[in-house]
């Protein structure tokens, strides 16, 4: 940090890492910037893949490449490119940057916390590894619940499989000096499995109420996209098997005749390429991919939409699950449509910042966006209760001070 003294420093190990300048959900790359500002250190292992895209972040030679963004040092170490191909060779990247993220962690000198995140789980258990070796605090960080998802999903059948799968979760949770969750749902679970609710900690990610200002100007983006008199509908994020596009398909198929109606689709995933085909098959003239954009870009994006996606399989276990996209959406001041029950359809309702649609079903979707196309003052009013409820319940901010108090806690510990 040029020479200054650093108070606390936290190793994290996150395959996923996203900076400003890629695609994808930067709140680790925040989490940095905030702990920064108090003289603390958050150094951090990624891969040298954008998860979303597939694509290198970086070209390098060796195993590891050091990155300082804004400060922030990032060491990229190697990982297999095949997260796209199919799960078998998704889960063979995954073991890569295991092993590959283990070397680069040693390499970073006088740490005081380490921390692992989840998913996917196998860089946890290299958080959990490096922390045994240097004999510190292990913090487990909790955003998905794997293998449960996958199991649910359908993705998982192996019963061998699961049952190794399964062992390695409850190994983390009981050697993990504490954990925090991102959703009150993913504390229950954890409990149910018999860990001591003392252990975990809920604090969830919120948005930054300053990057997503609802004031900001919209107009270039829209003569961009051609969608100056549009009433539009906004998906951001990844384009996998669990967030359903489909349904948003079937839904704007439904509204084809509509001329005034626009869906636009930013992100990227493993899925796009079936999807795009299936638009072209649909000829769905009233939707776009729009490809993707770096974070820094995606408050002016969702200040364009009129209404915001939120959406995932109807799968029970996505019940407990808090997506980020959908503070994103509050923070800005915009409705969001969600197509998820659970948990976050209670923050919806709590707030009255939105509609809830039951997952998978394309007709309700596709009329409750006619309903809010011709609703303009209904709309205002949605949006400006999101807003509200965030900034007085989920400042990012207020979270990020709530994580560095547990970090100060642990140090201790």
């Amino acid at each position: 940090m040029n020479g200054k003294i650093i108070d606390m420093k936290i190793l994290l190990i996150n395959q996923v890492f996203v900076s400003p300048n890629e695609p994808g959900h930067t709140r680790h790359f925040e989490m940095a910037k905030y702990l920064q500002s108090f003289g603390d250190e958050l150094v951090i292992v990624a891969s040298d893949l954008n998860y979303q895209t597939g694509q290198r972040t970086i070209e390098h030679k060796g195993l590891v490449a050091e990155q300082v963004i804004e400060g922030v040092r990032i060491l990229r170490t190697y990982i297999y490119p095949a997260i796209h191909r199919s799960y078998f060779w998704r889960i063979f990247s995954f073991f890569s940057f295991m092993f590959s993220s283990i070397v680069a962690a040693l390499r970073v000198k006088d740490v005081d916390i380490i921390m692992g995140t989840t998913p996917p789980i196998f860089q946890a258990f290299s958080a959990w590894l490096v922390a045994f070796l240097r004999r510190k605090p292990f913090m487990l960080e909790v955003r998905d619940l794997w293998p449960e998802f996958i199991v649910s999903m359908g993705v998982f059948t192996n019963p061998i499989l699961i049952k190794l799968a399964i062992m390695l979760e409850m190994f983390l949770y009981r050697r993990a000096t504490h954990i925090l969750v991102n959703s009150p749902a993913y504390k229950d679970y954890i409990e149910a499995k018999g860990i001591s609710s003392e252990k975990i900690t809920f604090i969830p990610y919120g948005a930054d109420i300053q990057m997503f200002n609802p004031q900001i100007d919209i107009d270039d983006l829209r003569t961009e996209l051609n969608l100056q008199e549009k009433f539009l509908v906004l998906y951001t994020g990844a384009l996998g098997q669990a967030n359903d596009i489909y349904t948003i398909l079937r839904a704007a198929n439904h509204l084809r005749d509509y001329d005034k109606i626009q869906f636009v689709i930013f992100g990227d995933g493993k899925e796009r390429s079936k999807l795009q085909a299936e638009a072209e098959k649909l000829q769905l003239k009233n939707l776009i991919f729009a490809g993707v954009r770096p974070k820094h870009q995606i408050p002016a994006i969702i200040a364009t939409a009129d209404v915001c996606l939120a959406i995932l399989q109807d799968v029970p276990m996505f019940r407990t699950t808090y997506p980020n996209k959908v503070f994103d959406y509050m923070a800005a001041g915009k409705p969001t449509i969600l197509v998820i029950d659970g948990v976050i359809r209670q923050i919806i309702e709590e707030s009255n910042g939105g509609v809830f649609v039951p997952p998978g079903d394309d007709r309700k979707l596709a009329e409750t966006i006619l309903w809010l196309s011709s609703n303009p003052k209904q709309i205002q009013k949605y949006g400006e209760n999101a807003r509200n409820y965030l900034v007085n319940h989920l400042d990012r901010q207020v979270m990020l001070e709530k994580t560095r108090k547990l970090f100060q806690q642990l140090r201790k510990a």
